[in-house]
């Protein structure tokens, strides 16, 4: 049976000291998997390490472990990138931050356009910013991933395609002259940028060349956002990362 993963926000775990779980760990481990004294679990923290651990006590409320061994993480690309979405509607933007963490993404910002299509503001932002990192928690603990990525507070797609950077800068375009195999990458730092269903409106797109943003293109056939995104990841990762 595969040990599992479970991510827990300690600043610093330590072989040989004794912890408790926090509620989301111990209520996983305790009441879902119904993991008992004696059985194993691995945590991370963010720091590129794993931590093999013992459960020490247990109950569905309250697990205790004692770490046992540290290895480092190998799981990350060496290619860095930045993913720069439009948000989606409904679980499109969900399914699109949790297969681009599997991917390999180390950054999103979630980005509001012209024909962006989803209003959020105070509140209700805020707490779609931290469901969504939990999204991003539970996609490294799925896949194998040690260092956390980062969901960044939303903003303007505008501001975010001039903050200075850099990493090659890209925007999909229907009407590019060459795709991603065609590009040469001076550091191994990418921003990709994503528009929504209806793709960015020709100011927005005048903006991006403006700011030095590369146009290419996937291929022949019209994607919904969320496959634009994991495509380009995947192409990205294939000629430039560890994919293949």
């Amino acid at each position: 049976m595969r040990v599992p993963r479970i991510y827990q926000s300690i600043a610093q775990l330590e072989i040989g000291q004794a912890y408790s779980l926090d509620e989301d760990g111990a209520a996983h481990i305790g009441r879902v998997l119904r993991m008992s004294e004696g059985e194993q679990v691995m945590l991370f923290n963010g720091d590129g390490k794993d931590y093999l651990a013992d459960i020490t006590s247990a109950s569905k409320k309250n697990i205790t472990i004692t770490i046992i061994s540290m290895e480092d993480n190998r799981s990350e690309s060496g290619l860095n990138l930045h993913l720069g979405q439009v948000i989606s509607r409904g679980d499109r933007m969900e399914f699109t931050i949790q297969k681009s963490v599997e991917l390999g993404v180390n950054t999103i910002t979630p980005l509001f356009s012209e024909r962006c299509g989803v209003k959020l503001t105070g509140e209700r932002l805020e707490k779609k910013i931290n469901q969504w990192q939990k999204i991003v928690i539970s996609a490294c603990e799925q896949s194998g991933r040690s260092q956390v990525p980062l969901i960044r507070p939303a903003m303007d797609v505008a501001a975010w395609c001039q903050e200075p950077s850099q990493a090659l800068k890209l925007n999909l375009h229907p009407r590019a002259s060459h795709g991603i195999k065609g590009l040469t990458l001076e550091n191994p730092r990418v921003r990709l940028l994503i528009g929504p269903e209806g793709g960015l409106s020709s100011e927005e797109i005048l903006m991006t060349e403006q700011c030095d943003f590369t146009d290419v293109l996937l291929g022949p056939r019209v994607l919904r956002t969320e496959t634009a995104s994991l495509t380009a990841i995947t192409a990205l990762q294939l000629t430039f990362g560890d994919l293949g």
